[in-house]
């Protein structure tokens, strides 16, 4: 026994050093405007008796990411003695950097979105920029450009212009993030992935991005990347050698011309999962703003698919759309013929008894705009003058299908479409793999995205609690909710606090529904009446895996969603986020097998105020949704 607790207490004090700030002296340091969270850089030799570039971050004086190599690989511009010798053009450009100056700044601005999960997003961040030339060949210059958020960090490698230096090829970036013992990390292998906690050993695949760790037992940190737009995707592999230690794994090399700069490499830090989740303007600040002159024509709203069939079966969904107070319909893929051929025309209607004219015409009479899904093929055959064509058409959106993802060419490729659709004036979905970093600042047409593992493939309810901690840092996640199809593995009153919970300004409802499936129950008011588009969010409280409550303000109302797992659960929904001085009427729906309809949906109506709590019994993959209005 003796030994056992010797054994214990040395395992304890090892856990504690590595938590520790190691107090080798940095060569310069960035600290947060709150000095909660500290980024140090330094050089240090390996046993070779090179120079390399070295990191850390700390948050409350604990360390959150541990020593942790600075690296790009470069297939040029090695000394000309490296080239004559010839040496692995790739190996360690970063080696015996010569460092030079190292400037400090401040910036602290606001700005409004034009959609968004809050009203206004403030951008607050002390900036260090250190200046770095190759030793033995100084024509080629760089910096790392550091900035500290209350909410965590960012760096990235800038290349100014450099004349004698035009060109670079970016064959791997191996930026290293060493986490202490005991992190847990929520993997998931591609965007539509499935979620797995895992610790930091015996991966089966890289894991995507963001990427959410519980770091110390409590501390929540998320890896992402921002502004990833002319370059290749990155996720995370484990390192083959250094244990607890993640690297970033480029999808190919990436050709660039000077002036650029790599993707951010952000590091979110909070208390908590809910703290985390609240801090997802995160990565909007790390992309420039809005690069759109006049964004009257982007408008937030909900959408329903239809898969095409007739004329009148296209005017019955936009009955239903405009009963429900959805403001656009989408019509699906193969209504211009095979989507995978590049032969098929996405100007004209390959099928039968489909007006499609008539039908903008008569949907805009009702106050229901249209979306059109166009495929890859067919984007990159005619993105050139496509988007114009569905301007004049009165189209108000394209569904990117099945795009191609990661590489340095696809990048470019999407991000040139939506400047081209915002240029057309026209709004934008992306389907598929492919996941925001951040450009929607920019590109605010780009109104949503897939990237999320949704209900086109049916996940249960644990997997739903998941996502606001995890998919949902990245931005506006298509999640396609149903409400009537049998293929849901959740309670309807789930389905319907989704709305609440998952943000999209472009909102999916009813996705494998069609509108013979409604006895139009009373329960879908909430879906009625609930925005896109918010003044303000929070998430009130939940853990990945276990449950959610999430609680969202337009003008003076709030909807409130709660979801549990797979469990059934009892919470208490606190109400302290309302207005001190006013009292509410709460409209709360909820599973109740007493309820009259085939949905099992009850409501109830309360009145409350900010000090109330309104209970929520969850059955086994249930939900909450509430409505609370300023009484009269």
């Amino acid at each position: 026994m003796k030994s056992l607790l010797i054994l214990v207490a040395g395992w304890l004090l090892h856990t504690c050093a590595l938590a520790q700030v190691n107090e080798q002296p940095g060569l310069a340091s960035v600290a947060s405007p709150d000095n909660n969270v500290r980024f140090v850089f330094y050089q240090k030799a390996n046993a070779a008796g090179k120079r390399e570039l070295y990191y850390r971050v700390t948050y409350k004086h604990k360390a959150v990411i541990l020593d942790s190599l600075l690296d790009l690989r470069l297939d040029n511009h090695l000394s000309e003695n490296a080239m004559a010798l010839k040496v692995d053009r790739q190996e360690k450009w970063f080696d015996n950097l010569k460092i030079g100056a190292i400037t400090q700044s401040s910036h602290d601005s606001t700005w409004r979105p034009v959609v968004g999960e809050r009203a206004s997003v403030r951008d607050h961040y002390n900036q260090m920029t250190v200046n770095m030339v190759k030793e033995d060949n100084p024509i080629y210059p760089l910096a790392l450009e550091v900035r500290a958020y209350n909410q965590g960090v960012a760096f990235r490698y800038a290349f100014p212009e450099n004349e004698k230096g035009t060109y670079y090829r970016i064959t791997a970036e191996n930026t290293e993030f060493a986490f202490p013992v005991e992190t847990k990390a929520w993997f998931h292998a591609w965007g539509q992935a499935p979620y797995q906690q895992l610790p930091l050993f015996n991966w089966p695949d890289e894991s995507e991005r963001p990427l959410t760790l519980e770091v110390l037992g409590r501390i929540h940190v998320a890896l992402l990347e921002g502004g990833m737009t002319d370059y290749s995707r990155t996720k995370f592999k484990l390192h083959k050698d250094k244990p607890h230690t993640l690297v970033t794994s480029m999808h190919d090399p990436a050709d660039l011309i000077s002036p650029f700069a790599t993707p951010w490499r952000g590091i979110m830090i909070a208390e908590s999962a809910g703290a985390l989740a609240d801090n997802n303007d995160f990565i909007l600040n790390l992309n420039p703003p809005s690069a759109i002159a006049d964004t009257s024509f982007i408008k937030p709203g909900k959408i329903m698919r239809v898969m095409v069939q007739t004329t009148a079966s296209a005017k019955a969904n936009i009955d239903f759309a405009a009963r429900h107070n959805l403001q656009y319909i989408l019509f699906d893929w193969k209504w211009y013929g095979p989507a995978f051929s590049f032969s098929s025309d996405a100007t004209k209607v390959a099928i039968p008894d489909f007006d499609l004219p008539g039908i903008i015409q008569y949907a805009a009479g009702k106050g229901v705009g249209v979306w059109l899904y166009v495929n890859q093929q067919a984007l990159l055959a005619q993105g050139d003058t496509l988007f114009k064509t569905y301007k004049q058409w009165g189209v108000k959106g394209v569904k990117f299908g099945f795009v191609q993802v990661g590489s340095h060419r696809w990048t470019t490729w999407i991000e040139q479409a939506i400047r081209q659709a915002a240029d057309a004036g026209l709004m934008v979905n992306i389907h598929d793999d492919w996941r925001p970093t951040g450009e929607q600042r920019t590109w605010p047409n780009l109104m949503t995205a897939e990237g999320i593992r949704g209900n086109e493939e049916m996940p249960d309810a644990t997997h739903n609690t998941v996502l606001p901690f995890t998919r949902f840092l990245a931005g506006a996640a298509d999640y396609t909710i149903c409400y009537y199809s049998p293929r849901i593995k959740t309670t309807h009153a789930h389905q319907l606090a989704l709305a609440a919970i998952y943000y999209s300004p472009l909102q999916t409802l009813y996705w494998y529904d069609t509108p013979d499936m409604s006895a139009h129950e009373p329960e879908l008011a909430f879906w009625d009446r609930i925005p896109t588009s918010w003044d303000d969010s929070k998430l009130v409280q939940g853990y990945p895996g276990q449950f959610v409550t999430t609680a969202r303000r337009k003008g003076g109302d709030w909807f409130v969603g709660t979801i549990t797992n797979n469990d059934a659960r009892k919470v208490g929904v606190k109400l302290d986020f309302l207005d001190k001085d006013k009292r509410y009427t709460a409209t709360v729906y909820e599973d109740d097998g007493a309820a009259p309809t085939a949905t099992k949906v009850g409501i109830r109506t309360l009145s409350v105020d900010s000090h109330s709590v309104i209970n929520a019994n969850l059955l086994p993959s249930g939900g909450q949704a509430i409505w609370l209005t300023p009484a009269k």
